[in-house]
């Protein structure tokens, strides 16, 4: 009797210790990032003109990890071949950096319902994966200035100081009527090239250089 009790408590243990540590309801810090930009990435002490693009030295970002815990919601629409090529790499780096990682999937009919769904968890970070999101990101994220996004494969027109977008030549879809920035070509989307993507991005959003359009290779 008492092993069968002494076991259940422990289970009953680690079972609360797993839910209290990704319980979102309970305030934290700012994140601190774990390890710096490498040379190359940008100076940081003179960043330039918001809305612009940087180009990083490939692996500057490297040395960049979230902390432990960090609060991501994946927010995706679409079942193409390049969103779901971009929400692996992001479910995958999650799992390698021990991210507390939620999906919202949002209504290709109404994706603003679905943003919104993902603010109100109050994430350290929305990620966006799926061309439908840009125009509705366009449309909220200028309101919503005390919550950070980071749109990958694609970017907004004219991004406020919260959005920060990862690019290369074959994607930078902006919006209806913008089109992309260079030729679309949906084999750009390569697992490597969307894994090099989500760890730019979030090295940059981690260190506070955001609202920049990140060009990578």
């Amino acid at each position: 009797m008492l092993r069968l009790l002494t076991a259940s408590l422990i289970a009953a243990l680690l079972l609360t210790g797993c839910s209290s540590a990704d319980d979102w309801s309970q305030p934290r810090p700012v994140p601190v990032p774990v390890g710096a930009l490498g040379a190359g990435f940008v100076d940081t002490a003179s960043l330039p003109a918001p809305e612009s693009t940087i180009t990083p030295s490939p692996g500057s970002w490297d040395g960049v990890h979230p902390p432990e815990g960090y609060r991501v919601v994946l927010l995706t629409t679409g079942s193409d071949a390049p969103t779901r090529t971009l929400v692996t790499a992001v479910q995958e780096w999650a799992d390698a950096e021990e991210v507390s990682l939620r999906t919202v999937t949002a209504d290709a009919a109404n994706p603003v319902d679905g943003i919104v769904e993902a603010m109100d968890l109050k994430p350290d970070l929305v990620v966006s994966a799926g061309d439908g999101l840009v125009d509705p990101l366009a449309l909220v994220t200028p309101n919503h200035l005390d919550q950070q996004f980071l749109v990958v494969g694609a970017e907004l027109a004219e991004p406020t100081g919260n959005v920060t977008a990862v690019d290369w030549t074959g994607a930078s879809f902006r919006g209806e009527g913008l089109g992309a920035a260079s030729a679309y070509d949906p084999a750009s989307f390569t697992a490597e090239r969307s894994a090099r993507a989500i760890r730019a991005g979030a090295a940059a959003v981690l260190h506070q250089v955001t609202g920049f359009v990140i060009w990578i290779s």
